[in-house]
Order: C-alpha cells, then sequence, then structure tokens
C-alpha cells in the first residue's frame, strides 16, 4: 500500500479549526455536565463527551505524524467546574443543540475541503456524532416543554405559481406597496433565526455577568443588545403577518458573576456564534422571496460583522486569538 499523502493546506486548516471547537466544546460540556441536576441532560451530554474526546487525540496524531505543532485551543485552565450554576435547568442542552447544529454546518464544510481518506472519514464520522446528538437534544427540549414548534399552517390544496411581481414587494422598498403575506420557507428561517438569537441571548447574559475584565463584560452587554434587536425585528415581522413567536421557557442566566469559563473561552464561543449567524442569515436571505426580508438580513449581517470583528481585536489584545498555521511568505523568504 503506497503510504499516506501529506495533508494539505486546506486540510491543516480544517482540522485546525476542528481542533479549536471541539477543546471549547469539551471544557463547556465538563461544567454543565457537574452541573446538571436532569439525569437525561446529564446522561446526553456525558455521552457525546465520550464520542468526541478521542476525535481530538486523532487531530494531536495527524498533527504529530505531519510535524506540524499542536495548537494550544482550550484546556482546563479555561474551565471551572466548582463554581455556581451560572443558567437554569435547560440551557445546558438548548446550547449543546445549538452547538451541534453550527457543527454539523462546520463538518458538512469541512468534509468538501477534505481530500485524504482518513481525513474524510474523521469529518464523516463527527458528522455522524453531530446529527444524533442534535436529534436527541432536540427530542429532550421537546419533552420537557422547553422548545417551542414553529406555527403551524392549513396544508395546501393545490399547486400555484406566481402571476404577477408584486409577489417580491415589501415594505423596506417600497412603503406604499401592499406586502403579501410571509410563505413557509420564509417563515421557517425566520423562526430558525429567531430561536438561535434567544439561546445566543441567554448564552452571553450570563457571559456578561461572570466576565472578569470589564471591556469584555461591556461587549458582551452589547451583544445582548444586538441579539434583543434582531429578536423584537423579526418577531415583529412574524406579526405583521398574524403569526406568533412563542419563546421557549427556561434556560436563563441565574444570579451568579462567579465565572466558570476564561474570558478567552467565551470570548472564542461569542465568535464562533457570530460566524453562525452570519452564514445563517446568508441563507435566509438567499431563500426569501419578498424583498423586504434580504434588506433586513443584509443590516443584521452588517451589525453582527462589526460586532464580531470589534471581539476580535478585544482577543488580539489580550492574546487571547491563536494564529492559524500560515502560508510560507515567499516575498520574505526570496529576499533572504
Amino acid at each position: 500500500m503506497p503510504e499516506k499523502p501529506a495533508i494539505t493546506s486546506s486540510e491543516l486548516g480544517t482540522l485546525w479549526l476542528t481542533y479549536q471547537e471541539k477543546t471549547m466544546i469539551l471544557r463547556m460540556l465538563e461544567y454543565f455536565i457537574e452541573k446538571a441536576d436532569d439525569e437525561k441532560a446529564k446522561s446526553i451530554m456525558s455521552n457525546l463527551y465520550e464520542e468526541l474526546d478521542p476525535y481530538v487525540s486523532k487531530i494531536i496524531g495527524i498533527f504529530q505524524n505531519e510535524g506540524a505543532v499542536i495548537p494550544v485551543g482550550f484546556t482546563s485552565q479555561d474551565v471551572n467546574i466548582n463554581v455556581p450554576n451560572l443558567y437554569d435547568n435547560g440551557f445546558d442542552i438548548m446550547f449543546v443543540r445549538l452547538l451541534k447544529e453550527i457543527s454539523m454546518g462546520l463538518h458538512s464544510l469541512n468534509i468538501t475541503m477534505t481530500y485524504r481518506e482518513d481525513i474524510e472519514v474523521l469529518f464523516k464520522e463527527l458528522t455522524s456524532i453531530t446529527q444524533k446528538y442534535y436529534i436527541l437534544c432536540t427530542q429532550y427540549l421537546l419533552e420537557k416543554g422547553m422548545l417551542p414548534r414553529p406555527p403551524y399552517v392549513s396544508m395546501p390544496s393545490s399547486v400555484e405559481f406566481v402571476k404577477a411581481t408584486n409577489y417580491l414587494s415589501g415594505l423596506a422598498i417600497n412603503p406604499f406597496s401592499e406586502k403579501r403575506s410571509l410563505n413557509t420557507v420564509e417563515v421557517a428561517h425566520l423562526h430558525h433565526s429567531i430561536e438561535a438569537n434567544i439561546t445566543g441571548l441567554q448564552m452571553i447574559t450570563g457571559f456578561a455577568q461572570c466576565a472578569n475584565e470589564g471591556e469584555v463584560k461591556n461587549f458582551f452587554n452589547e451583544g445582548a443588545e444586538l441579539a434583543k434587536s434582531i429578536i423584537k425585528e423579526l418577531s415583529e415581522t412574524l406579526l405583521q403577518s398574524g403569526i406568533q413567536t412563542p419563546a421557549p421557557s427556561g434556560g436563563n442566566a441565574t444570579r451568579s458573576t462567579v465565572a466558570p469559563f476564561s474570558d478567552k473561552l467565551m470570548m472564542y464561543c461569542t465568535s464562533l456564534f457570530c460566524s453562525f449567524s452570519m452564514g445563517s442569515n446568508s441563507l435566509g436571505t438567499a431563500f426569501s422571496l419578498r424583498n423586504d426580508l434580504p434588506a433586513k438580513m443584509t443590516i443584521f449581517m452588517k451589525d453582527v460583522f462589526e460586532y464580531a470583528h470589534k471581539g476580535g481585536k478585544i482577543m488580539i489584545k489580550n492574546g487571547w486569538m491563536e494564529e492559524p498555521p500560515q502560508m510560507e511568505e515567499r516575498e520574505q523568504l526570496m529576499k533572504k
């Protein structure tokens, strides 16, 4: 059998990103498992931890075999399990569910940039694990009454085709045009965005309460206000079509101000959520035919991008942003 080819730059990059994300998730699971007061939730998170942990070792093994330095990622220094609960019961599974949703997107994208068979298998297996636990988390939250379903709708009795260009109209473009009711595809993306932002709001509220650095605390407070504005705007869009948006019960931040996670970890987690938000809003824009919706989503993406950029500056200032592997500086090498 021929030896395995060296890993490519894209494979190195995707493995590096996966290492960062998985070490963060494992540290956060360590805290949530310790604090879980529901046995079923604890079992879901414990089993997820046991299935994910070996993949961090596999990635380390690939790096070692290729002669690449092992990233720092997130270590025991970034978590303290011996502090009070930062969130009410239920948030842990809400949070894990959203992380698994982010992971599904990342693994699907990563496998398209992978060429070596063992790395393809790694991302394929991670995708399978992620899908399994996303479904387990969803079913758990539904059983507990903590996850409101999207609105129901009367089933269509016939096939319809768009007959006029005013199907695309929306108030954001022309305030005098009559806007049509939302279609089910648009409602799906609006509901999803509201749901994700509610979980993000709960997360970042807790982060704001316990952050150590004043600048970081202010950053999280700003993020909470941004999430509130997105939730409010999208909820009003649904209400204008007579669609009520129920909020999930439970999962709120407690009164604790003691940090279970390092500022570095919380900043990275927030950055990951911002990237997910921009990608999700892009999909919502692409599949929305009523032209006021892409206009709103574009503004949200701009706001989230600017917020994430501010967070990046804070991370760099504090030495928390680990640098991805770089390509060779050819111009510098040729000058030597």
